[in-house]
């Protein structure tokens, strides 16, 4: 009888494990996430070749190897807005699968973003948003957030005291909402801080280091710079070199590029903001393919994907810069 009772325990187990497996099997073989090759998502940048862009792409052809789909990049060569409605006019007429894209302009791109939604062409914006267009979430950095972080790690490294100016992108939108949170907090936190002026330093490491001279020279006592991006980072970094100020003028900069590092690791620029770029990437391909197959679903109209992701910001110093260098 022992016996027995062991024999038909094992067969009562053996019978449930197996229901299990096959109810398991049938809840997600049907809703497994695999794509087919044929389909094609294109991220959409500006300035392409930037080092900046490696990251987010690599995030996006990893997720796009996980989901067994194909990914194309494409991007305006120049920081100009106009080529950048020409390269999304032209993804656009291929019909991809889905677009990620980030703009120069908070504005500008909104009536091709538009264009391609009401087409059915599925859109996300990562890294710098387009609030206004049709676009179906935002993926990227809490901007205002990372503004203020910067303020406070400046004040951290002036004692909370001295002259400090900003050299940015004023028109577009993401670096308005650093230059903004910056401002507000040495204002509003830092009353014996001044912010003396705010230069556009164009996104490009001459004409940022060309500025930030200027900024030198018209403010002497000037003992902090923020810049809002990474080659405006290293044009400052530059300036300080040839203006022979290092360690007179701390620098804070934005985004992990080896420029950046490297003058971290040498002491020229004091910290640098870097954003979680690959997640903006690998997640901007995950909502396109939700998307696609309409596995967000709808709520009254809107998608049940969230509207706006924080992918986040860390603090990189001399002490853990090491740790931001790509693994050769």
């Amino acid at each position: 009888m022992f016996a027995y009772l062991i024999l038909i325990v094992l067969f009562v187990v053996y019978v449930y494990q197996y229901q299990s497996e096959e109810t398991t099997n049938n809840q997600w073989s049907d809703r497994e996430l695999r794509g087919t090759i044929d389909e094609n998502y294109v991220m959409v940048t500006f300035q392409a070749g930037i080092d900046y862009w490696k990251r987010p792409l690599k995030g996006f052809e990893d997720a796009a190897e996980s989901l067994n789909v194909s990914v194309e990049y494409r991007g305006a060569t120049q920081y100009d807005v106009n080529e950048e409605i020409t390269v999304l006019e032209q993804v656009i007429a291929k019909n991809p699968s889905g677009i990620a894209i980030s703009t120069m302009d908070p504005e500008a791109l909104n009536p091709v973003i538009n264009k391609a939604v009401d087409s059915g062409i599925p859109v996300v914006m990562f890294d710098a948003d387009a609030p206004d267009s049709k676009a179906y979430a935002f993926l990227g950095t809490n901007n205002h957030y990372a503004g203020v972080t910067a303020a406070h790690k400046m004040a951290e490294l002036l004692n909370e005291e001295g002259e400090v100016g900003v050299v940015t992108h004023p028109n577009q939108l993401n670096h308005q909402e650093r230059t903004q949170g910056f401002r507000e907090t040495i204002e509003n936190d830092y009353p014996n801080m001044t912010l003396v002026d705010i230069k556009d330093g164009r996104g490009d490491q001459m004409i940022s280091k060309e500025v930030s001279e200027e900024l030198i020279r018209e403010h002497p006592n000037i003992k902090g710079i923020f810049a809002s991006e990474a080659n405006g980072g290293v044009g400052v970094g530059k300036a300080v070199l040839d203006l022979q100020k290092k360690g007179d003028l701390h620098i804070i900069s934005f985004d992990t590029d080896k420029g950046t590092l490297d003058m971290i690791d040498e002491g020229v620029i004091s910290a640098t903001m870097a954003q979680g770029t690959w997640k903006m990437g690998y997640w901007s391909l995950q909502f396109l393919f939700h998307l696609q197959h309409d596995i967000a679903g709808e709520l009254e109209g809107e998608t049940n994907l969230p509207r706006y992701v924080d992918t986040g910001i860390t603090v990189v110093t001399k002490d853990n810069v090491n740790e931001y260098y790509p693994v050769e």
